[in-house]
């Protein structure tokens, strides 16, 4: 039985309305029964079945956040677009709340596809995903899995099952930092049984951050708890579970991504200092692949990690629509 959920009817994006595009709430179920929260976005002045894109990210933000903003601006652009929500997060379903998983949401995006391939104005043969962040890995590996999906764009993207298990640029990569990792893990797993709660990991740093963090965290925090707050958004709050991402360590994601036959495209900025994951994933996927001619890799000069969540001079929009309109059609 699916879950009813309880959506928010006024405007609450991070992000004003466009008046060239509806939008209407939706909502639909993944294969284990969760219902799933979405924004859909039509372009008023396209009529007949569209080409459709499922957009989610980044880790631990909503969809009224960087993916409604990229939904919209593509919507304005004439795709059908679906910002949703990942199990356990925002407005989507899912207990217990704040977990977050290799497998569901791979196929979280799976079931917006199966969503998107029942609409009547969708083209069903015209159908992409849009990742960004973290969700840019996981589509990633739902491409890797969907044969439906036509096309693929990952944005700034992370690999979280690499930055689980190894930390930030690869500092971790050891098997006793692992392994106390994961013994704190466990340990905070028998607290929270326990206590019949699920301590929470904690989101970014309150604004002002320390002038000695890491630009990256700075980044972050200016984002989620400044220009992009929202109430619902883990990075904005109170964050994941410290357990919740835990399963990520010992199951990469992207194990096939160089059997992926359709479209990818991988956009970074070259000063991100996540820039390294779609380096790393974009030659993964194409050595020893059969499938190399529609793959990019685009790294955009001088721009840092969320400069691809928000900054709409920095955002590729032109080179998005061009690369969906050539594979959704």
């Amino acid at each position: 039985m699916n879950e009813t959920l309880v959506l928010e009817k006024a405007w609450d994006k991070t992000f004003p309305k466009s008046d060239q595009v509806i939008t209407k709430k939706v909502t639909f179920h993944n294969r284990y029964g969760i219902t799933l929260a979405a924004d859909l976005y039509m372009p008023k002045e396209v009529s007949g079945k569209q080409p459709a894109i499922a957009v989610c990210g980044p880790f631990g933000a909503v969809k009224e956040q960087c993916a409604g903003l990229y939904a919209q601006t593509m919507a304005e652009r004439g795709f059908l677009t679906l910002a949703f929500d990942p199990s356990f997060t925002g407005e989507s379903g899912g207990m217990p709340r704040y977990m977050a998983s290799p497998d569901i949401n791979t196929e979280d995006f799976q079931a917006a596809v199966d969503f998107l391939s029942v609409m009547e104005e969708v083209d069903h043969d015209k159908i992409g995903i849009l990742g960004i962040c973290g969700w840019g890995g996981m589509a990633l590996n739902t491409a890797s899995l969907d044969t439906r999906i036509k096309a693929t764009a990952a944005m700034t993207m992370y690999d979280m099952a690499r930055v689980n298990a190894n930390g930030y640029f690869d500092e971790g990569d050891q098997e006793e930092t692992r392994y106390q990792l994961k013994k704190t893990l466990n340990e905070q797993r028998v607290m929270d049984y326990r206590n019949g709660t699920y301590a929470r990991a904690g989101g970014c740093m309150e604004l002002p951050v320390a002038d000695d963090a890491p630009f990256f965290v700075k980044d972050y925090s200016a984002y989620y708890k400044g220009r992009a707050y929202h109430k619902r958004s883990l990075n904005s709050n109170e964050g994941w579970n410290q357990i919740g991402c835990m399963s990520f360590i010992n199951q990469p994601i992207l194990r096939y991504t160089n059997e992926i036959r359709s479209a990818v495209l991988l956009v970074h900025g070259e000063k991100a200092h996540s820039c390294y994951f779609s380096k790393d994933a974009y030659a993964a996927m194409i050595k020893d692949s059969s499938y190399t001619d529609n793959k990019e890799l685009l790294l955009i000069p001088d721009a840092v990690h969320t400069d691809l969540y928000d900054n709409l001079d920095v955002i590729p929009f032109d080179k998005l629509e061009a690369f969906f309109r050539e594979h959704l059609k």
